[in-house]
């Protein structure tokens, strides 16, 4: 989506984190009780600067409804696609960044990277922000364990639900949690870099959500921790939506294309929700034929026949 973004800090920015011990909390799977204090301000209700978001994003959803987009339907017949497109959208989105990894908001250049997926289980944990309702809490926590035990099924990797040691944290949390965000980013990755704090304590409005990937040491292309952030300001559909995204961006597919279709690795909004496409890409990803760290010339070949063997031998 356009107004996502996903930010995977280059290997270099990272050298100083390659021989520390990550902060990682313990976080509970079911919504936790509220402090003392925290219940003062969730009777204020939200702020103004909350509430206004709230409408921003609802009527965001409500014009991209009105046109026909945000599908859920995950592709049919009136969006075909051969091996040959499912093999060239796949190397576009795995091999190339949104944005220039370790330079904040600033657009990529146009050259390959290495490929990049995790090595180990991947093991996520979610935490809502005070102002977060009990009622999103539960809902969100259903999507989530269901979209999760999909991508373990997806992608062969090991992908759960964790209490504990967690390496993967999906952050929801409104205006009024920034200050949370980012006391929890900093206690999540003490070392990280100054550009990419400054994109959580200073998140544009036009960014609905983000992942943040990093590399596990400074000699290998394979992740061990990530950070996504969801705003709880959003209606459910676009909430629902950043999960998608994002949680599927952080297990390596970095990229959109704009002849990515059906997918939602495409900056047209045309779909929401993991289409049988993307499901294919995660796939491909996670196939013991491709290797941590190919360049996009070695994985091509491997790339096409993985391709036609899933649309059953075409071209």
């Amino acid at each position: 989506m356009k107004l996502r973004y996903c930010l995977w800090p280059a290997l270099a920015a990272l050298v100083a984190l390659a021989g520390c011990q990550w902060t990682e909390t313990p976080v509970s799977l079911k919504p936790q009780a509220r402090p003392a204090g925290a219940a003062v301000v969730a009777e204020a209700g939200p702020s103004e600067a909350s509430q206004a978001l709230s409408r921003y994003y609802a009527s965001f959803q409500a014009d991209l409804l009105a046109q026909g987009l945000l599908r859920r339907d995950g592709g049919g017949p009136d969006t075909p696609y051969s091996a040959v497109d499912l093999a060239r959208n796949f190397e576009q989105i795995v091999f190339y960044d949104e944005y220039v990894r370790g330079g904040g908001l600033r657009g990529a250049r146009d050259s390959a990277a290495r490929l990049r997926r995790w090595p180990d289980p991947v093991r996520i944990a979610v935490e809502f922000g005070d102002s977060v309702p009990d009622d999103i809490r539960r809902e969100d926590m259903a999507t989530i364990r269901d979209y999760t035990a999909r991508l373990n099924r997806v992608t062969g990797h090991p992908i759960s639900l964790s209490t504990a040691g967690a390496n993967f944290h999906v952050l929801v949390m409104g205006e009024d949690d920034r200050p949370e965000v980012v006391r929890r980013v900093k206690e999540i990755v003490p070392d990280i870099s100054a550009t990419s704090l400054g994109i959580f304590q200073r998140l544009p409005k036009a960014i609905h959500c983000l992942v943040v990937a990093f590399s596990k040491d400074d000699s290998t292309e394979g992740y061990g921790e990530a950070i996504a952030l969801v705003r709880a300001e959003h209606p459910d559909l676009v909430r629902r939506s950043c999960y998608h995204e994002e949680m599927a961006q952080g297990l390596g597919l970095a990229n959109d294309s704009p002849r990515a279709r059906p997918s939602i690795f495409n900056d047209d909004d045309e779909f929401a929700l993991l289409t049988s496409h993307d499901e294919m890409l995660l796939k491909m990803l996670y196939d013991p034929r491709l290797r941590i760290g190919m360049s996009a010339e070695e994985a091509r070949p491997i790339v096409l026949r993985m391709a036609r063997e899933l649309k059953g031998g075409e071209s």
